[in-house]
C-alpha cells in the first residue's frame, strides 16, 4: 500500500493530442490507484495565470470587463492574464496591470497561489495586491476589447457575494483581499 502522499498512478503510455502556443493536451494510459487500467487527459498550460487586485488609497479597485470567447458571455474580472513559465511572475503582473488598466503600482505584494482546475489541468495562478497607483495609458492586446471600471472595493466584494463576478481568479483574489482588510493586514 502507498503512503497517502505518494503517487499511486502508474503511466503506461502517453500520447500528445493537441498543441498550440498556449496549451498542450496529452492523453495518458494509466493504471489507476485501484490497480485497474484507464485513461487520463491533461491540459498543460504554457503560462502561469496572473491576477492583480489594484487598490488605491481610498480603497477603490479596478475591474476589467470583456467578452470571453470560451464562455460565450461577458465577464467582469480583476486585471489578469498569462505570464510565460520561467519568467518572474511579478513582471507579468506589472505588464498585465498596465496593459489592461493603464495603471502602474509602487508597492506589490503576493497574496495568493492556487491551482485553477487540478483535475484536468496543471494551471498555476499567482495573485498580487498592487498599491501606490499611478494612471497611464492602457496598452491592451489585439484580442482584448476591454471596459475598465473603478469601484469601491466594498462594492466589488458584494458583487462576488451576489454572484455577479464568477471568474475563479477574481473571486479568490477579492475574497482574500477582503479577509486581509478585515484582519487589518492592509
Amino acid at each position: 500500500m502507498h503512503h497517502p502522499e505518494e503517487n499511486p498512478w502508474k503511466v503506461t503510455s502517453e500520447q500528445p493530442v493537441y498543441d498550440n502556443p498556449w496549451i498542450g493536451l496529452t492523453e495518458y494510459k494509466v493504471i489507476n490507484p485501484s490497480g485497474n487500467p484507464g485513461i487520463y487527459g491533461k491540459v498543460h498550460f504554457k503560462n502561469k495565470a496572473i491576477g492583480v487586485v489594484a487598490l488605491d488609497d481610498e480603497l477603490n479597485t479596478y475591474l476589467v470587463g470583456q467578452y470571453r470567447f470560451v464562455l460565450n458571455e461577458y465577464s467582469w474580472e480583476i486585471p489578469e492574464g498569462g505570464g510565460p513559465l520561467g519568467t518572474d511572475p511579478l513582471d507579468s503582473a506589472k505588464r498585465e496591470l498596465l496593459e489592461e488598466t493603464g495603471l502602474k503600482a509602487r508597492d506589490w505584494q503576493e497574496v495568493q497561489r492556487m491551482y485553477l482546475s487540478n483535475s484536468v489541468t496543471d494551471e498555476h495562478c499567482i495573485i498580487y495586491l498592487a498599491r501606490g497607483l499611478q494612471q497611464y495609458e492602457p496598452e491592451p492586446e489585439e484580442t482584448e476589447q476591454l471596459i475598465v471600471k473603478k469601484l469601491p472595493f466594498a462594492d466589488v466584494y458584494q458583487m462576488v457575494l451576489d454572484g455577479e463576478i464568477l471568474d475563479s481568479v477574481s473571486v479568490a483574489a477579492i475574497l482574500k483581499v477582503q479577509l486581509m482588510l478585515t484582519q487589518g493586514i492592509i
